[in-house]
């Protein structure tokens, strides 16, 4: 039923001619995908490392690293491998297609080859390279639409109100890339060598602003994906699509969060463009403009990709007590990190750490969504008083863990407390793995230097009567342990 001179096609067959799950009258087995070419990636784009942190099991989320990670919630930018239900059927594994990489050299008949320097070979497999990948993110956009988006839409497997919520300005980025992808073919040559492309991108990159709005959407599109996976014909329907060869072994999410990945690549590519382009070349300048442009428009879309993340945890927040609400979690725009953690007693928790304010919390859901029950006072953070701990220091109910329990139990732990009125708070979290753990306390330490650089560097010293203070919390305020996943 897709529209004419569309690349993917689905079969309309009668229901006992096809002997896969799919829902009747639509077969989205044999998808096929266009193009099997993918450019070989830059040696310089093997640096976006660089940008992105670890990743690791741990569900830490760096909020100001917002769009060089994946929002990603608990899959940390691996597909997800779902769970086989007890009414689905077994299908057999299909052989995945993946994209080849190829190189400019490698494309056109290079008969001028000995006539281009080392130097200007390099240069036009750069910008070959931000040509195809172009054309490769339009078909996985155009794949995420056509084999995901109008499929559950036509079946009613989700209402269009979900899906828009889930796919938010998806359909708008298509053209955007389509102009970027026309430009530059338009400025290839015959013998397919580039010239100039600096003032391409310095008229087009403005119009990468419509970014914003999509990459401001993923959390609320992650939570609401995953909330609707819980429903066994949305369940079904992604598993069928993931184990068919059109999505190369990658989940919804992947192709939903490929423009961001996408967005967080272009400083990489202007670079490598630019690294190789003499000094004497015209379209330098150009080039430095357009390098000054994408880091300005990524920085913009970053932070207010942050702002609203942050918004929509604090709407999430479920308040006990009204003595609960503090106005430092009201005015705070930015959610340094959270995570999801547990006791020692193996109830989750989750912690966040805004601006000026650290909230624990438990996760609930209330009305069919996921929302976060305060546990205890927020700490102010200019009041925050930390502590890392070495491992087997750490005492839990009163008694030396020491030779009593397993040592990786008393691994990686560091403790938050807080003094008011004579009353202290205290919290030991311990950390999945000694990066994760470093990873809470660089946090707590650049919130602190933000809030009050003159004691940020002093650490509490809650261990020097443990054996007083301890015995003394409310069982619940015990351990916190970041989940795997």
């Amino acid at each position: 039923y897709f529209a004419h001179e569309t690349p993917f096609i689905l079969k309309v067959l009668p229901q006992a001619s096809c002997r896969c799950l799919c829902s009747p009258g639509v077969c989205v087995c044999d998808l096929q995908e266009p193009s099997s070419k993918r450019v070989k990636p830059l040696s310089r784009v093997t640096s976006l490392a660089s940008l992105i942190p670890p990743v690791k099991a741990a569900p830490l989320k760096r909020i100001g690293q917002t769009l060089q990670r994946s929002i990603s919630f608990r899959s940390d930018c691996r597909p997800e491998i779902m769970a086989p239900r007890p009414w689905a059927k077994q299908i057999a594994p299909a052989i995945t297609k993946r994209r080849d990489s190829k190189l400019w050299s490698e494309t056109f008949d290079l008969g001028l080859g000995h006539m281009l320097s080392s130097t200007e070979i390099k240069r036009q497999e750069a910008i070959f390279e931000l040509s195809q990948g172009e054309q490769d993110l339009i078909e996985d956009l155009k794949l995420a639409k056509k084999a995901y988006r109008d499929p559950m839409l036509k079946l009613s497997i989700m209402t269009e109100h979900e899906l828009n919520q889930i796919f938010g300005t998806l359909d708008s980025l298509i053209p955007l890339h389509e102009d970027l992808l026309s430009r530059l073919r338009e400025a290839r040559k015959l013998d397919g060598s580039t010239d100039h492309v600096g003032h391409i991108l310095v008229d087009w990159l403005p119009c990468l602003e419509t970014y914003n709005s999509y990459c401001s959407n993923q959390v609320a599109a992650k939570a609401l994906l995953d909330h609707k996976k819980q429903d066994h014909r949305v369940h079904d329907f992604l598993q069928r699509c993931l184990e068919s060869p059109f999505s190369r072994k990658l989940d919804l999410w992947s192709f939903l969060d490929i423009p961001r990945s996408r967005l967080v690549k272009y400083p990489l590519l202007l670079r490598e463009i630019l690294k190789h382009t003499p000094n004497d070349h015209p379209d330098r300048q150009h080039l430095h403009h357009a390098m000054n442009m994408i880091q300005s428009i990524v920085a913009d879309i970053n932070s207010q990709t942050g702002e609203s993340e942050c918004r929509y945890y604090k709407e999430r927040l479920l308040y006990v007590e009204s003595g609960q609400r503090d106005l430092l979690i009201d005015s705070s725009r930015i959610l340094s990190c959270h995570g999801e953690l547990k006791n020692n007693r193996g109830a989750k928790l989750h912690v966040f750490l805004f601006q000026d304010v650290l909230v624990v919390t438990r996760a609930v859901t209330q009305n069919e969504q996921l929302c976060y029950q305060l546990h205890r006072q927020p700490i102010p953070v200019r009041d925050l008083e930390w502590e890392d701990l070495q491992d087997g220091e750490m005492r839990l109910g009163g008694s030396i863990r020491g030779a009593f329990s397993n040592s990786e139990r008393t691994k990686n732990f560091f403790r938050v407390a807080f003094r008011s009125g004579g009353q202290l708070q205290t919290h030991c979290f311990q950390a999945s793995d000694a990066f994760n753990k470093q990873q809470w306390l660089n946090c707590i330490r650049q919130a602190k230097e933000a809030v009050n650089p003159q004691t940020a560097a002093q650490c509490s010293d809650c261990s020097a009567d443990t054996s007083a203070e301890c015995p003394q919390m409310d069982p619940t305020d015990l351990t916190l342990t970041p989940v795997k996943t």
